[in-house]
């Protein structure tokens, strides 16, 4: 179908998506940015391949199913909350995870075997995260130090063992559908 755009993403496990969304609930009324992300739709980007053709989709989809097929799963952790954008006004509100070679390794098998395939991808380097708004709505600007004063007040590991080719459907809430799905089963 065209005018959707894809992309690879970690899966985050429901209950990771639960303790995001508790967080959320709890703290975002100190936060007003106009629009928040459905926890159904929290995912941690690989990369973005944007309006594709079926015959390319299915090139990546075989490419990244080697990939998944040679990782076994592996733990992430929350770590802090971030913005990108204008320090007093940011596009994006988000929650990044510690450090982690193995994911980073992933990304850049993902990232170079969808370069090969012919895919044009964003050039900026990978930084993990999870968005959980975006576009800040306040009427005084966006404060740096709310980031520790609201930060995760406990640590959260999860488990990775899913790599999702996800397709977005912009009029649709959750706007992001599982287009194939890979087990990380080595």
């Amino acid at each position: 179908m065209k005018g959707n755009h894809y992309f690879f993403a970690v899966k985050l496990p429901s209950e990771a998506k639960k303790f995001i969304h508790q967080w959320v609930m709890t703290n975002k009324e100190h936060f007003p940015f106009k629009r928040w992300v459905h926890p159904e739709d929290y995912h941690i980007t690989l990369a973005f391949l944007g309006d594709q053709q079926i015959e390319m989709l299915e090139r990546a989809i075989a490419a990244v199913g080697k990939i998944a097929k040679e990782e076994k799963p592996f733990e992430l952790t929350f770590h802090q909350l971030g913005t990108f954008g204008k320090a007093t006004e940011p596009r994006i509100f988000w929650l990044d995870v510690k450090p982690c070679e193995r994911l980073t390794g992933i990304q850049k098998n993902v990232y170079n075997q969808c370069i090969k395939l012919g895919f044009s991808l964003d050039k900026k380097p990978f930084r993990p995260h999870i968005t959980l708004a975006r576009k800040w709505g306040g009427i005084d600007p966006f404060q740096m130090n709310l980031l520790d004063l609201y930060s995760f007040r406990q640590s959260f590991s999860f488990s990775v063992n899913q790599i999702v080719l996800y397709e977005t459907h912009l009029d649709q809430t959750p706007k992001y559908k599982e287009y194939h799905v890979f087990q990380l089963d080595a």
